[in-house]
């Protein structure tokens, strides 16, 4: 049986490419949730009008990965102390945010966050949003497995390749060979 999360750290091509090839991860889909647009294009979500979130979807095997470790690895992929930022990724639409669809997600993402704040592994305060899932958008297709079918692009090699290369040293037991 699997699970659903849905978070957001900045550019959704930079989590999905992070976090690619993590043991328990079935699939992933990036798209937009939070704002108030039905069925959102990108370029309305990089308006910063939409009120919505890059985000991924991830459909992931809670007896391989737990939603609490996903999410304890989702506050090191991102910088969880920038209020609607990434780098020079700026705007609402980059928040660091965690949606949740029932209470047992709820209760989880405050125990994680409240863990990670305690932990002091960031020198400023967590800024994650955590709030229900209203509903979720699929990005365009082109944003589907970006990094994997655009690597060579400046955005990739300069930020996206980074990322995955400290995740994956980082979290080396948990990606497939």
């Amino acid at each position: 049986m699997s699970e659903v999360a849905v978070i957001g750290g900045g550019c959704f091509w930079c989590v999905e490419a992070a976090l690619k090839g993590m043991k328990g991860i079935l699939s992933m889909v990036p798209g937009y949730a939070g704002g108030h647009t039905e069925n959102p294009t990108y370029k309305q979500v990089c308006s910063g009008d939409t009120g919505h979130a890059e985000v991924v979807q991830i459909t992931f095997d809670p007896t391989v990965i737990s939603y609490q470790d996903l999410l304890r690895i989702f506050f090191t992929l991102h910088d969880p102390t920038t209020l609607n930022r990434q780098g020079n990724d700026v705007g609402t639409q980059y928040r660091s945010v965690i949606f949740y669809e029932n209470g047992q997600q709820k209760t989880a993402a405050l125990q994680v966050k409240s863990e990670i704040e305690t932990a002091n592994i960031w020198d400023g305060k967590l800024v994650t949003e955590i709030a229900p899932l209203s509903a979720f958008w699929s990005a365009e297709q082109m944003h589907h497995n970006y990094y994997e079918l655009n690597p060579n692009t400046g955005y990739c090699t300069a930020v996206i390749a980074p990322k995955v290369a400290k995740m994956r040293k980082l979290f080396s037991d948990r990606y497939a060979a």
